[in-house]
């Protein structure tokens, strides 16, 4: 019950469906959605929050599937009040629910080389999370620390050390929050630093079904044959043995493997949690077959099945 949850600014909203907030366009509802007024009011919120109440942060959607029956949590979602982008020196400081874009692009007005920020999609929140990265640079190399709220409401700094940067992953802990975090950027023309995105951008539209309802990359590349934990030059990619095992345009249900890259999962428009997920996992077990490599989702899967489904 609403009386139950702590005392708030921000906007709480009972069984809001998640399929409004991803990319995808599917999913069942959250318990509650939590949408803080500023960095205070999450504090007090998470502090105040019932301990066995779980907490699911989420940004714009843009890498992840909610499964049909929604949530069991409040979910938090950050707003205008976590979307500051500061400039200092050579250090970019942004609100974790900034767009990726729009810190690639404030950093190189002033001269300062985040552009491979500027074709992932989602927030800074989500591509610290998932150590995200692009034309060989990560997260963790631009990385200078991170704040947080933690689940007991404690308002923390993270350092790389703390979160344990790998391929797409992080040791960051269940239900914290990240609010904001620091940036070292290297110094560049902004004249060459806009035209380096331009032409990233031009690649990824020409490469990459950018006007379907998609959720960025489905599997994590293979590290060929380096060790499971190195990620250096992924030489084997995650489109090759899917389109080598035949599966380039598959669909089941409303869902399909896209033709123009076979990595990307789309929704063709009548599509649910489950017809994604059970096509993300017939792919993984065609291409095992195929080849013997077991490929790892990327995108995130949360949420439980719907039921009498």
């Amino acid at each position: 019950m609403k009386s139950q949850l702590p005392k708030h600014r921000g906007t709480l909203t009972p069984n809001r469906s998640l399929g409004d907030f991803t990319w995808l366009r599917v999913g069942g509802p959250a318990d509650w959605l939590f949408q803080p007024a500023d960095l205070e009011d999450l504090r007090n919120f998470m502090l105040r929050l019932a301990p066995e109440i779980d907490v699911f942060p989420m940004g714009v959607g843009s890498n992840l599937i909610v499964r049909d029956g929604g949530i069991r949590a409040v979910v938090v979602r950050l707003g205008r009040g976590f979307n500051e982008i500061s400039v200092e020196g050579e250090r970019v400081t942004a609100g974790a629910g900034a767009l990726d874009a729009h810190v690639a692009r404030k950093a190189a007005a002033a001269g300062l080389d985040l552009t491979f920020l500027r074709t992932i999609p989602g927030t800074v929140g989500g591509a610290v999370r998932m150590n995200a990265g692009c034309y060989g640079t990560y997260v963790a190399d631009r990385f200078i620390s991170a704040q947080a709220v933690t689940r007991a409401g404690e308002v923390v700094s993270l350092m790389a050390r703390d979160l344990g940067f790998r391929y797409r992953q992080t040791d960051l802990p269940r239900g914290t929050v990240i609010t904001r975090a620091t940036f070292r950027a290297p110094r560049a023309d902004p004249a060459l630093l806009s035209e380096i995105a331009d032409a990233q951008l031009a690649m990824r539209d020409a490469t990459q079904p950018t006007g379907d309802r998609t959720a960025g990359s489905t599997f994590r590349n293979p590290s060929g044959a380096s060790s499971a934990e190195s990620d250096v030059g992924h030489d084997l990619k995650a489109w090759q043995l899917i389109d080598r095992a035949g599966l380039r345009g598959f669909t089941l249900g409303g869902a399909a493997i896209s033709s123009k890259h076979p990595n990307f999962l789309t929704n063709a428009g009548s599509a649910t949690a489950e017809d994604l997920e059970r096509l993300g996992e017939m792919v993984r077990k065609k291409v095992f077959q195929f080849s013997g490599i077991r490929l790892e989702w990327e995108i995130i899967r949360v949420g439980e099945p719907k039921r009498g489904g």
